[in-house]
């Protein structure tokens, strides 16, 4: 889980020059109009949070560097920031909504992983409350995008100017886990990399892992503009609340 590219500094400072939080922002904060408190879990540089104004707003990350930050951005000061794993993470409050996007769900690797992070959402779910998160759809195959030849691009970043960045990508088809390089080439020369491991999951294996949690799936999204879910689409994308008791 201390994966480079959200835990060193001179990393993350890419960050927000490669992830601009469209759709996804846009959605979240469409579910979180009318709620009291909105946990986001893996909230990484605190986009999101910080755009919204509910009461009660609360971000955890388990990367110190992507909190600093979220913790320097406008509207941050009226948000609780926590550094803990979402794994794990026990706060003793419930929340209207909570939200765990950017594909975080998938830097959770083994069935143990994904079942403690859905257990920290319903454990954080107010009755009534809603969840959302996002997960790459396996079928579409997209690590095969993350390639030197395919991936070559230019980023703006704030103090090296344009920067070549590339990708690699390997996927092993018993676990679903896909290993990618992330590399800069600054103009002195110098390349920063990361070696990052996800895990693309099938709808069916989700819909297990949710409903183990004791949480309930109102609608399947395919993607953020609201699509349903396909065996083609993009996402996997649950929008859900505590089951039933």
């Amino acid at each position: 889980m201390q994966d480079p590219l959200y835990t060193d500094a001179s990393l993350v400072a890419f960050y927000d020059a490669e992830n601009d939080g469209g759709a996804d922002h846009a959605f979240c904060a469409d579910l979180a109009r009318g709620a009291r408190s909105v946990l986001d879990l893996g909230c990484g540089t605190g986009a999101l949070l910080a755009s919204l104004a509910n009461p009660v707003r609360v971000g955890v990350d388990p990367a110190g560097a992507m909190l600093d930050v979220a913790r320097a951005r406008p509207g941050a000061s009226g948000a609780e920031w926590i550094e803990a794993d979402a794994r794990t993470l026990r706060l003793g409050q419930l929340f209207d909504l909570i939200v765990l996007t950017g594909h975080a769900f998938q830097v959770f690797l083994t069935d143990d992983d994904q079942h403690a992070a859905l257990a920290t959402i319903a454990a954080h779910l107010a009755p009534g409350g809603r969840f959302v998160f996002d997960s790459r759809n396996p079928a579409r195959r997209e690590w095969e995008e993350w390639q030197p030849h395919n991936s070559r691009r230019f980023v703006d970043h704030p103090a090296h100017g344009r920067v070549e960045a590339w990708n690699s990508g390997t996927h092993d088809d018993a676990s679903g886990i896909v290993t990618y390089g992330t590399y800069y080439r600054l103009a002195d020369g110098r390349t920063l990399s990361a070696q990052s491991r996800i895990r693309f999951t099938p709808r069916a294996t989700l819909e297990q892992r949710i409903a183990e949690a004791g949480l309930k799936v109102e609608r399947w999204l395919g993607d953020w503009n609201g699509a349903p879910a396909g065996d083609a689409s993009p996402e996997f994308i649950p929008l859900g609340q505590l089951s039933p008791a």
